[in-house]
């Protein structure tokens, strides 16, 4: 399971770097062309579509354009995402607010089609928000997801850990393919679909991978970088780490491993 998460900052954080996120959500953006081609090859034609984390509305924006008559609705928990996502998506079918994935404000079979992208990574556990998914959805409606696996940014976790000599290890973890799919088996879905690819980022050194976390609001998958000299110096051993290990003349790498789920609800 992953780590204890504090929810407020990662709000906060999401709710802050709003305006800067798409220029450096790189991968995120291959994620939600992925999320797409899955929603076409179920053959979709949703009346109705909810998007959970909608983040800036690129996801919904690219979804308007291939079902332009239906009505959907994006949902976020951080008010700075909502209100990017609201200014995007101005004038198109699409109502956005903010709510929590845990306990969405709609009311049973609502939706005929939800997806979300980059977003349960963010939550202690998954059971809760997948069977939110399910109760708003209808029967015979799908749910299409992709959220950031084990694996991801492990050379940075590692690097962290090699160096720590017994202080408190306070990286993210992500969730398991398996750990997906039992938390879906637990919501009360059946037969689905759930797979994994990686995705690596090159960056120029650690410093600037660091940045590019900070600017999509994911500063809370690193270490925290204290003031204090000791601490300083563990943040020092880790990039030198990093360097060493990982690091050759194009920089150095940064992998996501990106989980993608999808699943009908039966009748």
């Amino acid at each position: 399971m992953a780590a204890e998460i504090d929810r407020e900052r990662v709000r906060d954080s999401f709710h802050r770097q709003a305006a800067d996120y798409d220029s450096h959500a790189v991968v995120q953006g291959r994620v939600i062309e992925k999320v797409v081609g899955l929603l076409q090859a179920e053959r979709v034609a949703p009346v109705r579509l909810l998007d959970i984390g909608a983040g800036t509305g690129r996801l919904l924006a690219r979804l308007t354009e291939l079902y332009p008559e239906m009505d959907a609705v994006g949902v976020d928990l951080a008010p700075g995402m909502c209100a990017t996502a609201a200014s995007n998506l101005a004038g198109r079918r699409v109502q956005v607010m903010p709510a929590d994935a845990e306990a969405l404000p709609f009311e049973a079979e609502s939706f005929d089609v939800v997806v979300s992208t980059s977003t349960y990574q963010w939550l202690p556990c998954l059971d809760r928000a997948f069977a939110e998914a399910r109760r708003v959805l209808a029967p015979g409606g799908v749910f299409c997801f992709a959220l950031f696996g084990e694996r991801t940014l492990f050379e940075l976790r590692d690097s962290y850990r090699s160096v720590l000599q017994g202080a408190s290890d306070r990286t993210h973890s992500f969730f398991s393919c398996t750990e997906v799919l039992e938390a879906l088996e637990r919501a009360g879905f059946s037969g689905a679909r759930v797979s994994s690819e990686l995705e690596v980022e090159l960056h120029p050194d650690v410093p600037e991978l660091l940045r590019s976390l900070k600017k999509i609001g994911a500063g809370s998958t690193a270490p925290a970088s204290g003031k204090g000299l000791a601490e300083r110096r563990v943040m020092l051993d880790m990039m030198r780490s990093y360097r060493e290990h990982f690091g050759g003349e194009e920089g150095i790498p940064a992998t996501y491993d990106v989980v993608y789920g999808v699943v009908r609800k039966s009748g």
